[in-house]
């Protein structure tokens, strides 16, 4: 049996093409979602402002004023926990990066076939629901050894709280402040992307370790993606984050490409063929 929609699931559609808008918008309607629509990015956002939470966005990426693109990255600035759908007619592999980089969960080219749009949505909204519930778990359990340690009354009564990674985290000549989402090579700050950011901690939690492109990706960006697309949104990440950091980015001593496999930070700092 098909799964049901979220009739609780609040939808906005900015199109600034009024007939793609609209029928779209009611597309979704007919699925039982609430739907909301916008003519341009700067109007979704008032709606983000004044409007009801929204749970997923479906933003064309050409419009006049601002783009998808830059309409995605506010939307994560101000609604972090809103699903992002990209559609574009120009569709490139560097567009595409850059939707991923900027926290987009999907990336569709027009004309979408609805079947496609409608199976994006539902992956969307289902992703959604899981951090929520994780969310209300992890509050659950914080909760509940809040009041355990309580009633007993002592210190010694008292559950840990999970262990957390520490703030601090160094290796080699590289020192990373998690909490502040600070890099930092020989004194130097690198001025890192967020995906970089946590490219580059996954690597350096794991000293020597190798990490496929597919790993890496859902580690940075949390979903899944075939070996072909990970392989490219992974290569150009890791070329940017050579660049910071190496004294000869062609023959790189931290980041090494094991290969056919993936990468790995260097202990040793011996540099390998890339």
């Amino acid at each position: 049996m098909a799964e049901q929609p979220n009739q609780e699931a609040h939808i906005v559609v900015v199109d600034d093409e009024a007939s793609a808008r609209i029928s779209l918008a009611e597309i979704l309607r007919l699925e039982g979602y609430r739907v909301s629509t916008a003519a341009s990015g700067e109007e979704a956002l008032k709606l983000v402002s004044k409007g009801p939470p929204v749970d997923l966005m479906v933003l064309d990426l050409k419009m006049p004023g601002m783009d998808g693109l830059e309409a995605t990255e506010e939307m994560q600035r101000r609604s972090p926990g809103t699903v992002i759908i990209l559609l574009t007619a120009f569709a490139t592999l560097e567009t595409a990066i850059q939707a991923i980089r900027k926290g987009a969960h999907d990336y569709l080219l027009k004309p979408c076939p609805i079947p496609e749009i409608l199976e994006s949505v539902r992956k969307g909204l289902a992703k959604r629901q899981q951090e929520r519930q994780r969310q209300h778990l992890v509050a659950q359990l914080q909760r509940t050894l809040s009041a355990l340690a309580t009633v007993e009354g002592t210190q010694e009564a008292e559950e840990p709280p999970p262990p957390q990674p520490g703030r601090f985290l160094q290796v080699r000549d590289i020192l990373v402040d998690r909490q502040k989402h600070v890099v930092m090579l020989r004194g130097r700050t690198l001025d890192l992307t967020p995906t970089e950011f946590k490219i580059l901690v996954s690597l350096l939690e794991t000293p020597d370790k190798v990490w496929t492109p597919q790993e890496l990706v859902r580690r940075a960006q949390g979903y899944e993606t075939d070996a072909w697309g990970a392989r490219a949104i992974v290569r150009v990440h890791i070329r940017r984050l050579r660049k910071k950091m190496e004294a000869d980015p062609s023959n790189p001593t931290y980041i090494l490409n094991v290969r056919g496999i993936g990468y790995m930070f260097s202990s040793t700092g011996h540099p390998t063929e890339t």
